[in-house]
């Protein structure tokens, strides 16, 4: 009924299921200290993020201080481009832990 489920060992999958809990989390311990830089107007504004998505620095240059309007255009494309590089960190350390785990089951 199941097809090859039957087969499944499910002391293997425990193995698995726990050894990859245990992944996610020092996965998260690293990504708290990864640190992305993002750059808008050519390195104007510049945003720091650790890959929890967490922004860490912002610096501005001191130009854009008369500026309000470019200054605030700026820092809306320096946040989503720093969010974006979360999102995808993330992205790829999630696919290597279920990889790595599940590849072990056969």
């Amino acid at each position: 009924m199941f097809g090859k489920l039957g087969d499944l060992d499910l002391s293997e999958f425990q193995n698995a299921f726990t050894e990859m809990q245990k992944k996610v989390k020092e996965s998260e311990a690293e990504a708290e200290e990864k640190l992305l830089k993002a750059k808008a107007g050519g390195g104007m504004v510049e945003a720091t993020i650790n890959g929890k998505g967490e922004f860490v620095d912002i610096s501005i240059d001191e130009s854009l201080s008369d500026d309000f309007d470019s200054l605030k255009i700026l820092l809306i494309a320096v946040v989503n481009d720093a969010l974006k590089m979360a999102k995808e960190e993330q992205k790829k350390s999630a696919m290597n832990i279920v990889s790595n785990s599940l590849g072990g089951m056969r």
